[in-house]
């Protein structure tokens, strides 16, 4: 048995038996005491510390699966023909890479350097990142932004990207022999998305720059991944569309409101009201989106014939689930307090990311030159939307006082 399984299992029995404490301590009115709750407080840590170990072995093995692979592939071609595969041309090019990197630690360009980054050359000085190193920087994203892996990632070349939307459908009528046929066409409108752009600065110290045993590569991919990831998770969720991206959460362009809650915390028919707030063919590839405080709450839930709607995940590839629909979390989403929108449940194929294309560099050598550091600049240009809103919902804390 993998070491995996082993804990997954581990953890379903603990959480029926912090399940089963609970319920034995409940009094007639609902309530536990103090002594209680604190004990099945530590019950459900337990819980979620053995489903953080889980995710660490599952983030371990995809690594070893990774290093794993062969590091180079097996010469198949006949004699004298070409080895090299496809020609690659203007940024995806060998020698495009090597300047640019060269040109990333070097403080002064050699003339071969310039020419072959003359291709990739932008209008504000800098350089576009070569092909290969920009799927680099997309990856970190990927693993720092779970939401794209969730969203519609679309590419566009420059000016503002036009999408069209049917807002209304037509409908056949039943008619008499003979009768004339209704007239019923679809109603059509539009949004667009434009282009925002996001930047951070790394400062690297020359003597980094200079040791070749440092891979710059790496280090420079995996902190742009991370900064400007965080930066797009926080913008996809609650962004107000101004000067960034619109989010899911945002009151104005953001989802439909599903349920409002009439108290200060979620119940199990605030839940089952928003679930059922969706259309049904948006519920077929629904996923949860809610703050950890919210899970928590959430996991202490029952239906109607008092089984927990929270169900941990006992198979390898499988998320945990609320009413057998999967969720993910995260910092950005609104925590529960009156007057948030602390939950959302939809299809979020609907919520539209363009990324401009090329993603840029600068190298700034005099700025930090008095500190023996050089500076780096990082750029890109990327906008979200939520383009059909009826396909996801939240739900909403009603504000105090109200």
């Amino acid at each position: 048995m993998s070491k995996i399984l082993e804990l997954r299992e581990k953890r379903a029995k603990a959480w029926e038996a912090a399940k089963a404490f609970l319920d034995a301590k409940r009094t007639q009115e609902g309530f536990v005491s103090a002594e209680d709750a604190a004990t099945y407080d530590k019950m459900e840590n337990d819980v979620v510390n053995l489903g953080k170990e889980i995710e660490r072995l599952e983030r371990q093995a995809a690594i070893d699966a990774e290093l794993s692979k062969a590091t180079s592939t097996p010469i198949t071609n006949k004699p004298d023909a070409k080895t090299g595969g496809d020609t690659k041309t203007g940024r995806a090019t060998d020698e495009y890479r090597k300047a640019f990197w060269n040109g990333m630690r070097n403080k002064v360009l050699s003339y071969e350097v310039q020419n072959a980054l003359t291709i990739g050359t932008d209008s504000e000085g800098g350089y576009l990142v070569p092909d290969e190193y920009e799927k680099k920087l997309v990856e970190a994203l990927e693993e720092e932004v779970f939401f794209r892996n969730l969203a519609t990632v679309i590419k566009t070349s420059s000016g503002d990207r036009k999408i069209p939307i049917v807002t209304s459908k037509g409908e056949a009528a039943w008619i008499d022999e003979g009768g004339q046929f209704p007239e019923s066409d679809d109603s059509f409108g539009q949004t667009t998305i434009s282009a925002f752009k996001l930047a951070t600065m790394i400062k690297v110290s020359d003597e980094l720059l200079n040791d070749s045993v440092f891979n710059i590569e790496q280090y420079i991919s995996r902190e742009f991944g991370r900064r400007i990831g965080t930066k797009e998770e926080e913008a996809f969720f609650i962004g107000d569309g101004k000067g960034k991206p619109t989010g899911i959460f945002n009151a104005t362009g953001g989802a439909e409101t599903g349920v409002t809650s009439t108290g200060t915390s979620i119940t199990f028919d605030d839940v089952m009201d928003l679930y059922y707030s969706l259309r049904a063919p948006y519920r077929n590839k629904a996923v949860w989106l809610l703050n950890d405080s919210t899970v928590k709450a959430i996991r202490k839930l029952k239906d109607g014939n008092g089984n927990y709607i929270w169900q941990p995940s006992v198979r390898e590839g499988e998320p945990d689930k609320i009413l057998n629909r999967p969720y993910r979390t995260s910092i950005y989403v609104p925590e529960l307090a009156a007057g948030n929108r602390v939950m959302a449940f939809g299809d979020y194929s609907y919520y539209w990311i363009a990324d401009r294309q090329g993603r840029s560099f600068k190298r700034l050598n005099e700025l930090y030159a008095t500190t023996g550091q050089v500076g780096f600049l990082a750029s890109e240009r990327v906008d979200g939307k939520l383009i059909l809103s009826e396909a996801v919902k939240t739900l909403d804390i009603k504000a105090a006082g109200k």
